[in-house]
């Protein structure tokens, strides 16, 4: 699979990753189980439909009859992965008491999932192009994907209160995703990300203010 395979892998896999989890029957799960440590050990280049099917203990037909095409399970695969994203992502800011808190645990629990995530934070350090032309070359549909569904978090922050009607919440989450996605491609000489008391600190003091109306 080459770079320009990929353009639209990530905006695919977030787009359905949020939708309700859908039925696997034991051998499908077996396979994606299978592909994800495959994925991590070798890497998606490197990996074969064979490859999976060996170690899945499974036979080459029955990863195709379920996977066209080794693409579609690479997507199937990152999906349940980000789906784990979205499903730790409100778990982890549903332990906030504030909308300002939940702004903090959810920036450092966002840098955090994808960086510690052996799949998608490894192959962003050993396969970045692979990945990061899905974040960059895409027309801004991944970033505009995830910026969709941060902002529909933060109209639930809007209609129970907790963030004031004026604020334009499309632009705060258009931003925030911009400031996360810059960290994660772009290393940082002033802030580590792997540091949760830094990270809060960075969006404490940048990404907080936003959830105030602009001024006039």
């Amino acid at each position: 699979m080459t770079p320009q395979d990929s353009d639209s892998l990530l905006e695919r896999a977030f787009a359905e990753a949020d939708d309700p989890v859908e039925d696997t029957d034991e051998t499908t799960a077996r396979l994606l189980d299978a592909a994800y440590e495959q994925f991590c050990r070798m890497g998606i280049r490197r990996s074969t439909m064979e490859d999976v099917a060996r170690r899945a203990g499974v036979s080459r037909i029955t990863v195709y009859r379920r996977f066209t095409t080794k693409d579609a399970l690479v997507e199937h695969v990152v999906r349940r992965e980000f789906r784990w994203y979205f499903d730790r992502f409100r778990t982890d800011i549903a332990q906030a008491a504030t909308a300002a808190d939940r702004v903090e645990l959810g920036f450092a629990s966002a840098l955090r999932a994808i960086r510690g995530n052996p799949l998608i934070g490894g192959l962003m350090e050993a396969e970045p192009d692979l990945l990061v032309p899905s974040m960059i070359n895409d027309g801004g549909r991944t970033l505009a994907t995830v910026r969709r569904f941060l902002a529909g978090q933060l109209r639930h922050e809007q209609a129970a209160g907790h963030v004031a009607a004026a604020v334009d919440v499309d632009l705060v989450a258009e931003m925030m995703v911009r400031v996360s996605a810059s960290f994660l491609v772009i290393p940082s000489e002033l802030v580590d990300i792997d540091d949760d008391e830094q990270v809060r600190a960075v969006a404490r003091r940048f990404l907080v203010p936003m959830l105030e109306p602009s001024a006039p």
